[in-house]
């Protein structure tokens, strides 16, 4: 039996024993540890039906070769030759999708996503940049049929956002925007520029995933609400209705120890108990991300792989406008389809950053 072979057989016992224990009602009673077998017993039955195909595959090898050692019958020996080039071929792209199979998957990988984006230096030009960077991504998740829905808000004085928070809510949203995070640098002519000079801008994303309710524990009962009435376009009601709400909440830092003060808002519906329960969610986000900073970065210390480094402060992308480039400093990646891409065709992009990470996943397993 070949190496791919032995490992797969290793976890064939494991399918079988999740599969028992999603059933017990004890399991069942206990949701975290249900969500987590659920989720592995998905990721093991992809790796069971791939398994099935390559054993089918082999065999079909071992058969074909027999025919064609035995066959007398010219048609039936040309027949088993056809289908041992098929299976042959086939089984090399087998063994490469196993292998990305039996990578761990990064556990946060399925969940939703909150996203920041900010405008950095360059002003209102940033401002601009970080609401055409909202836009493409916007584009892009209409695309994908996934829903995005704005937190708030502050506009630029010249247009755009000098910030802007979103949730994006989707299937498998975090593994496929989680390489987003970072520096986005914009080079253009600034419409407020009267030389015609180029000018260089930045706008910084954060994409954070969304915690479930029992990834983090708060205390409800400690949350200090307040309610304001919201500002910005929505009709005669926005301005009338104190709709908008306010979390403070007091959170001790468990990497520090520290007792710090979280603020969130929450604009984004006429409705204020939507708000609020809006609101709950990105304040459990926030302590989960604050949380999981410091997992993040032992995993990006031990990977240090170029795609994901774990550094929000890194320089990731250039968006250069007079010469229509795209360059992802990343991979080496440049295309010059600048203006498809602020439209939100971007998927090209994230799919070279995908295989490059699992490239170097795939090095680090030694497979």
């Amino acid at each position: 039996m070949n190496e791919l072979l032995n490992r797969l057989e290793g976890l064939v016992a494991r399918y079988e024993e999740v599969g028992t224990l999603i059933t017990d009602p004890s399991v069942i009673a206990d949701q975290k540890r249900y969500v987590r077998l659920t989720k592995e017993f998905k990721d093991l039955g992809a790796i069971m039906k791939a398994r099935k195909e390559y054993i089918e595959t082999l065999g079909t090898i071992e058969e074909a070769k027999g025919m064609i050692a035995s066959e007398d019958n010219p048609e039936m020996k040309e027949m088993a030759r056809e289908e041992l080039s098929a299976a042959q071929e086939r089984i090399p792209e087998l063994e490469e999708e196993i292998k990305l199979l039996l990578i761990p998957a990064d556990p946060e990988d399925d969940k939703n996503v909150i996203m920041e984006i900010r405008g950095g230096t360059g002003g209102d030009e940033a401002a601009l940049f970080a609401g055409d960077l909202f836009r493409m991504y916007s584009k892009y998740c209409e695309a994908k049929g996934w829903r995005t829905a704005i937190s708030s808000f502050t506009e630029g004085a010249a247009g755009g956002y000098k910030e802007i928070i979103f949730s994006v809510t989707g299937e498998k949203v975090y593994g496929t925007m989680k390489y987003e995070s970072g520096v986005h640098r914009v080079q253009r002519v600034p419409v407020t520029e009267t030389q015609g000079r180029v000018h260089t801008s930045a706008a910084t994303v954060a994409v954070l995933p969304e915690a479930e309710e029992f990834d983090v524990e708060i205390n409800e009962g400690a949350i200090k609400w307040d309610t304001f009435r919201s500002q910005g376009a929505g009709g005669q009601n926005v301005n009338k209705v104190e709709s908008g709400v306010r979390a403070r909440y007091m959170w001790k830092n468990p990497n520090t120890g520290e007792v710090e003060e979280i603020l969130i808002e929450c604009t984004e519906t006429r409705d204020q108990p939507k708000n609020k329960e809006r609101a709950l969610a990105r304040l459990r986000t926030f302590i989960y991300d604050k949380e999981h900073q410091k997992y993040i970065d032992d995993i990006a210390s031990r990977r240090k792989t170029m795609v994901s480094t774990g550094d929000r402060s890194a320089k990731i992308r250039t968006y250069n406008y007079p010469q229509g480039r795209i360059t992802d400093h990343r991979i080496g990646y440049t295309i010059y389809n600048l203006a498809a891409f602020m439209d939100g065709d971007i998927q090209e992009c994230i799919d070279c950053l995908t295989v490059a990470e699992n490239a170097e996943r795939m090095k680090e397993s030694a497979m």
